[in-house]
């Protein structure tokens, strides 16, 4: 089983080359390209990437499209979608090769992990990790990952302006394929709970999934989120 890496990006020129060299660190022999997708017109993250050996590829700005124009170019069996602020465990790669090998499975993601100090951040993790295992439905910070040839044959993400996530593991859900949670911790950046504030970020979050839920559209609750 071999896996793409899709890293959506926006503005990202700070992180972008620790992010790939966190990657090719790991060694993994699973791993069969980094494809990096810019969102910003003028491809300022693509043009500071140092890393020869990555795909560079620009898309109109959003997440799901970016996502989508990576997954397409993409060549391994396993599609997985990480963040640029996001560090996968040390044998993140295995891990996920080792579930998809079972057929049941369609997609997956890593718990959820903060790399901040504070017990709001464990707690946070701990309702993650719980909500996750109930609902089956883990988010885009969580790494998720999908077999290629199914995430085509379902239209892949629809285009979005947020919970594109969500959708996607609705719908994979609706479609009776299982859902793993590795029960292993990767580490997000807490860049923005800590620039918003903990307590606020995360209430936000929730209310957010909620309205989403009760069938408030994505375009309207894209308001109560600040620019990134």
């Amino acid at each position: 089983m071999t896996i793409s890496v899709v890293i959506p990006v926006l503005h990202e020129q700070v992180l972008i080359n620790d992010c790939i060299a966190r990657l090719r660190d790991l060694g993994s022999d699973e791993m069969r390209e980094i494809i990096v997708v810019d969102g910003d017109p003028d491809g300022d993250t693509l043009k500071a990437i140092e890393d020869g050996g990555v795909r560079r590829l620009s898309a109109g700005a959003g997440r799901a499209r970016q996502m989508n124009v990576g997954a397409a170019a993409a060549e391994g069996d396993i599609l997985l979608f990480l963040h640029a602020d996001t560090r996968l465990p040390v044998d993140g790669f295995r891990r996920i090769a080792d579930c998809m090998e079972e057929a049941r499975f369609a997609a997956g993601a890593f718990d959820l992990g903060i790399g901040g100090e504070g017990i709001a951040f464990r707690i946070i993790e701990k309702v993650a990790s719980f909500r996750s295992r109930v609902a089956r439905i883990p988010y885009g910070d969580q790494a998720i990952f999908v077999r290629r040839a199914y995430f085509r044959s379902i239209g892949g993400f629809r285009e979005m302006p947020l919970m594109e996530d969500v959708d996607l593991m609705r719908r994979i859900k609706r479609d009776g394929r299982a859902i793993f949670i590795i029960p292993e911790k990767l580490s997000t950046s807490a860049r923005r709970w800590e620039r918003e504030g903990a307590v606020r970020c995360t209430f936000r979050n929730w209310t957010t999934m909620l309205l989403y839920l009760l069938g408030v559209s994505p375009e309207k609750l894209a308001k109560r989120y600040p620019p990134p």
